[in-house]
């Protein structure tokens, strides 16, 4: 049995996912496919907690997951605005940001606080999903995520891709249809669902 690394995430609803792809597939065409979204095994989604987390101990996390998802409902959530900033390699990378609403900083805190027992930090390659090559920043941004993007930093947003874009209608309201453990793939990619939990429609 070995460690993978994981990211817990908001699957949202058909139409955003559709949008998100539909935008990923213009970024692709201009500045090449380093993140292809699709509906497959390069998910559209909201981070909520990035870690390693050992295999045997997925069945727990899905546990904490089902209860946190119990009662929970995310029908408002809003696209606000398109951010487009640099990584550890000064390239741009496009992301829809969704307003931070007192529910979605809520669910983040209790997912990273119910899941500390089983997440690590101590990322290597090979529990990135696939057998390329990984880039530096998907191991930085997994090791640095408790630190650098969570409780008070936490920034709620839909990678949209590699490049820069504009002139988009905001802002897009949706809801997250999902609470999932996602395998994470390069870049950040959520490639395989391993834990999948549908949230209330209220």
């Amino acid at each position: 049995m070995g460690r993978k690394a994981v990211d817990v995430v908001l699957l949202p609803a058909e139409a955003m996912t559709a949008k998100a792809i539909e935008i990923n597939a213009e970024l692709v065409k201009r500045f090449g496919n380093k993140i292809e979204l699709n509906k497959e095994n390069c998910l559209p989604h909201i981070s909520l907690a990035m870690g390693c987390v050992e295999e045997r101990d997925i069945t727990s996390v899905k546990k904490v997951l089902e209860e946190i998802a119990e009662g929970t409902s995310l029908n408002n959530l809003r696209v606000v605005g398109i951010r487009a900033a640099g990584n550890s390699r000064g390239e741009k990378v496009s992301v829809f940001e969704v307003e931070k609403t007192r529910e979605l900083q809520s669910l983040h805190e209790k997912v990273m606080d119910k899941l500390a027992p089983y997440f690590s930090s101590d990322v290597t390659e090979d529990m990135i999903y696939g057998d390329q090559e990984v880039a530096e920043t998907t191991l930085l941004w997994i090791k640095n995520y408790r630190e650098k993007s969570s409780f008070e930093n936490f920034f709620p947003h839909i990678t949209i891709g590699y490049g820069q874009i504009e002139n988009q209608a905001l802002p897009i309201s949706f809801a997250a249809q999902q609470l999932a453990l996602c395998h994470l793939g390069n870049h950040c990619t959520c490639r395989k669902i391993l834990v999948s939990i549908k949230l209330e429609d209220m």
